[in-house]
């Protein structure tokens, strides 16, 4: 498989576990006192970092670090939406078709020659 295809499926996992660890407890942990919150959301954590470090190095191989930060960046837009809409049950606002939009450019720019 592609280097870069490793590297988006590999972000792609680990923005799911980056976006329980760092919103989950809103909904699951919210009557219980911070540091459980903490430590829950830590240990969801480790596997983001087990999955983060290699998606990194592998992309670092096929990518300068710019482009590999805003692929990072459209990849946790792609993942917080559907999680914020789906599974935290926020209304879907224009706000994050503007920000795609604006990641669009950012692509393209730091994507371009």
């Amino acid at each position: 498989m592609h280097p870069l295809w490793q590297t988006i499926g590999l972000l792609m996992l680990s923005n799911l576990f980056m976006t329980f660890a760092w919103y989950g407890h809103l909904r699951h942990l919210g009557d219980r006192p911070w540091y459980v919150a903490v430590l829950v959301s830590w240990s969801i954590a480790l596997f983001e970092y087990m999955l983060q470090v290699p998606a990194n190095r592998i992309g670092f191989t096929v990518l300068n670090l710019a482009q590999l930060k805003i692929l990072q960046e459209v990849i946790t837009l792609s993942v917080f939406v559907p999680f914020a809409v789906f599974y935290m049950h926020q209304p879907i606002r224009l706000n994050y078709l503007w920000a795609a939009l604006c990641l669009l450019g950012a692509v393209y720019f730091i994507f371009k020659g």
